[in-house]
């Protein structure tokens, strides 16, 4: 089955990822309940950014949607503990709470950025396996007159419901990438996780 989302330079795929490399080991989702699922779920979500992009609206609206996205389809709260680390060990609950959404903004904020620079290109569904404790949805990104390229969503169903919790292009992992990122303006903020949120809110 192939679906159309969104449009491709390969220059903006690796933007998008922020150029971490594999390597760390992954906190483990509970497995989605079904191949078909977190298929199902990559397909819609795939579809709704194409939607998105193609709409022509304006930054503003198209970020919007993209917000929107993020909280539908992604868990937003996974990737907020997993890009704060061991920084959140010494965090309040209230701290933690503030974090996770403005890291959810920040994330749909950057990632809407990336995907409208995308053009003229395809991802076609390959399959769908168990990986670890999660399903791994295999998709091939084809791009006009480039190679095609292999691009992967994690898909578990940690908060009851499947959502994909990380995306994988070329081998370039967006969990460990947004880690490695938030780390870097943590400390560039001498450790002020407060100032971090502000910020986030203000991306």
């Amino acid at each position: 089955m192939m679906t159309r989302p969104a449009r491709f330079t390969r220059r903006a795929a690796l933007a998008l990822s922020g150029g971490a490399v594999l390597g760390a080991a992954l906190p483990r989702p509970a497995l989605a309940q079904s191949a078909g699922q977190a298929r199902g779920l990559v397909d819609q979500a795939v579809a709704e950014i194409n939607a998105a992009i193609a709409s022509r609206q304006s930054e503003a609206a198209l970020l919007n949607d993209f917000q929107r996205i993020f909280e539908r389809y992604a868990d937003t709260a996974y990737l907020a503990a997993y890009a704060l680390g061991v920084d959140g060990r010494s965090a309040s609950n209230a701290q933690k709470s503030a974090f996770a959404e403005a890291f959810g903004y920040y994330l749909s904020r950057k990632y809407g950025r990336r995907f409208r620079e995308f053009i003229g290109g395809e991802i076609i569904v390959n399959d769908t396996r168990p990986k670890d404790s999660f399903m791994e949805v295999r998709c091939t990104t084809v791009l006009r007159g480039e190679p095609p390229f292999q691009t992967d969503f994690w898909v578990s169903d940690r908060p009851g419901r499947p959502v994909f919790f990380n995306l994988i292009i070329e081998g370039v992992n967006m969990l460990l990438s947004e880690r490695t990122e938030i780390g870097a303006m943590l400390d560039r903020r001498g450790g002020d996780l407060d100032a971090l949120i502000r910020d986030l809110r203000a991306t």
